[in-house]
């Protein structure tokens, strides 16, 4: 007669617990949601973040609060989504650089880059590769031509080994059948001093994303020369395409922002961002925003950003294999 008890009892217990979340998922959002931007005030996932939260928060009825945890490339932040509570309270801006360079090439990184829930895609921001304006480049065959013809004298910048500003390099040298060693590395703190750099004259040339020097593009403190988009950009028309200039292989290195939540969210929270998204998708003051800072909308259905997640995982793995930059 106990056993009787105790197997009616655990099925129970089970379909209880599973009431209470399909009741919780129904009721979402009920209390304020917590949007982690996994690097600090100022970059790229807090500018996603930012440009998100008062739309959302007004589609929801409830505050959605960002919050910065910045450290050890964006693991952080993000590790701390990960062992959240699958409730959808906390969420992750992901990035190119959390979510898939680092799980791609660390080891050690806690996590691997499907240990989330995909809930969409955000924004894609295009690489602009660019020298100074009185740089003797017009163009990029021109600054190829000089690295073919003098190899290691020139150097560019970047944000560090294994960022998107030194593999962008990496993959455009490849493109036109150059070694690595044909342009000199030179490694910095932030995407932000690597754009410093450049302009102080430390530097020959910079590839880095779109949203970090838009200022200096149109201020003309720059001249660019290729972008990783698949077309030309609406605000900067008459930068050719890496397509156009035979580097088709820079379209996929990219700067990338999505919204993740912790593993095991429940499918009733991701469709009701997925409603709210392709609101946010029209509205305006998204739009404009993106705009301002060169940001391109890439809202996306939960498969979709998967597929695109998995595509650039396997593209950093293999680059990261090819060059010996896995740890």
């Amino acid at each position: 007669m106990l056993r009787l008890v105790k197997k009616r009892f655990v099925p129970a217990l089970f379909l209880m617990a599973l009431a209470i979340k399909i009741a919780t998922a129904q009721n979402y959002p009920n209390r304020p949601i917590t949007l982690v931007a996994p690097y600090g005030v100022g970059g790229d996932s807090d500018f996603s973040a930012r440009n998100l939260a008062p739309i959302a928060s007004k589609l929801l009825g409830q505050n959605v609060i960002v919050q910065n945890i910045a450290g050890a490339s964006g693991t952080i932040g993000s590790q701390k989504v990960r062992t959240s509570p699958p409730d959808g309270y906390t969420l992750l801006v992901s990035r190119a650089g959390s979510q898939a360079i680092v799980p791609a090439l660390e080891s050690s990184t806690p996590y691997k880059w499907n240990d989330f829930t995909f809930i969409s895609l955000l924004d894609f921001n295009p690489l602009v590769c660019v020298v100074k304006p009185d740089a003797p480049y017009k163009n990029m065959k021109e600054l190829i031509a000089v690295i073919k013809a003098n190899p290691t004298k020139l150097n560019y910048s970047t944000a560090g080994a294994g960022t998107t500003q030194h593999l962008a390099v990496e993959v455009l040298l490849r493109d036109v059948g150059l070694p690595s060693t044909a342009a000199t590395m030179i490694p910095y703190k932030s995407a932000g001093l690597a754009t410093t750099a450049l302009l102080s004259g430390e530097v020959d040339f910079l590839c880095n994303n779109l949203t970090t020097i838009t200022g200096q593009l149109k201020g003309n403190a720059m001249r660019p020369l290729v972008t990783s988009s698949s077309s030309r950009l609406k605000d900067f028309p008459n930068i050719p395409t890496a397509k156009e200039e035979g580097m088709g292989s820079l379209e996929k290195v990219m700067g990338w922002s999505g919204l993740y939540g912790p593993p095991g969210l429940a499918p009733e929270v991701v469709e009701k961002w997925q409603t709210i998204l392709k609101e946010v998708a029209k509205n305006p003051t998204w739009i404009n925003g993106n705009d301002m800072v060169g940001a391109l909308s890439a809202i996306r259905t939960q498969a979709e950003t998967e597929a695109f997640a998995k595509e650039q995982y396997d593209l950093y793995s293999k680059l990261g294999s090819e060059l010996n930059l896995k740890k």
